[in-house]
């Protein structure tokens, strides 16, 4: 098990030993605080993009449920014809970067996340670790309204307009210290300075989100997709996230009981050896996975396991709909 692995664990439980880090949290806490200060006082610029800017992140470290929401507020835009366009870090590709992202790309180049964002709406997204850059080539092709940026809430060099702060009640803030003590970013104080969206089945909140499962289906190619999925055979559940426990908790109310859980980090780049078992049972999986696992089965076609695939949709609430509208129409962008 990897010293990443190791932290992780001991932070989903709160390990007392954890206070032996807090001397590296002090650490980070002044860096940051350092680098946010230059920007601020401008002896660091920023890059002011010519069209609004919304930020989609959060103040944890691993999966709040940013990526699904996105996905549901690119489609509602989409909907109401504002032209979006979306960047990323592309976390996992190697690059070369900036690049644009389309249906054809790999997660080897551009990053799990990235492909799945375009593959569920199409929009026109560019990748890379410099945001103007990926802003840069968006606008020499596309003619847009609205920039949003998946993730980047931390990434100060980029002038915003929007921020809206996912908050997964599921998970929570953990022992609410920041890294590597804990695994928040930024102090809790953050959730002051932007649009929080609360990621809960029983929020507190009007403006909140929860997940909504959609019917499983088949990734393997060469299978018969009319198959129906059974929720009562013993799975594997492989997952390379970074909130697994919100996967299991997921399968558990699909009616899926039996279950071995296989985990990777997040953003773990597959092998085929890491799919295979000593008998024939299922793998049930995200559909995060799910782009990393396609082309590796496309270059194994012999490969006869079943890999099920669990679809998410982020249901929003009415108010993070008017407020959205709200607060793109400050900005000069009518939704119609």
């Amino acid at each position: 098990m990897s010293i990443a692995q190791i932290i992780q664990n001991a932070w989903n439980k709160q390990s007392k030993w954890l206070i032996a880090l807090r001397p590296l949290s002090w650490l980070y806490g002044f860096g940051f605080g350092f680098n946010k200060f230059l920007y601020q006082s401008g002896i660091k610029h920023k890059y002011h993009a010519p069209i609004p800017v919304m930020v989609i992140g959060n103040i944890t470290v691993g999966g709040s449920g940013k990526t699904p929401l996105l996905i549901q507020l690119v489609k509602y835009l989409q909907s109401k014809n504002v032209k979006v366009g979306v960047i990323s870090r592309g976390y996992g590709g190697e690059g070369p970067f900036p690049h644009q992202v389309t249906l054809d790309s790999i997660p080897d180049v551009v990053g799990d996340e990235p492909c799945l964002i375009v593959q569920s709406t199409g929009v026109p997204m560019a990748v890379g670790s410099n945001r103007r850059e990926a802003i840069e080539l968006l606008l020499q092709h596309y003619e847009l309204d609205l920039i949003i940026s998946d993730d980047g809430l931390q990434h100060l060099a980029l002038d915003r307009q929007l921020e809206w702060i996912v908050l997964d009640n599921n998970r929570g803030l953990g022992n609410q210290k920041i890294l590597p003590e804990g695994y928040l970013r930024e102090p809790v104080s953050r959730l002051e300075q932007g649009t929080v969206i609360e990621h809960a089945h029983e929020p507190h909140s009007h403006l909140h989100m929860h997940l909504e499962v959609a019917e499983p289906y088949l990734l393997n190619p060469q299978f018969d997709q009319a198959s129906i999925f059974d929720p009562t055979l013993d799975y594997y559940a492989v997952v390379g996230i970074g909130f697994p426990k919100r996967f299991y908790h997921t399968l558990e109310t699909m009616g899926v009981c039996e279950f071995q859980c296989h985990e990777f980090p997040d953003h773990y780049d597959y092998e085929i050896s890491d799919l295979h078992f000593e008998d024939m049972n299922p793998i049930i999986t995200t559909e995060k996975d799910a782009v990393k696992l396609l082309p590796l089965l496309k270059k194994h076609p012999s490969y006869q396991r079943e890999i099920w695939v669990v679809p998410v949709e982020a249901i929003l609430s009415e108010q993070c709909y008017q407020l959205l509208d709200q607060q793109l129409g400050a900005l000069g962008i009518q939704i119609h």
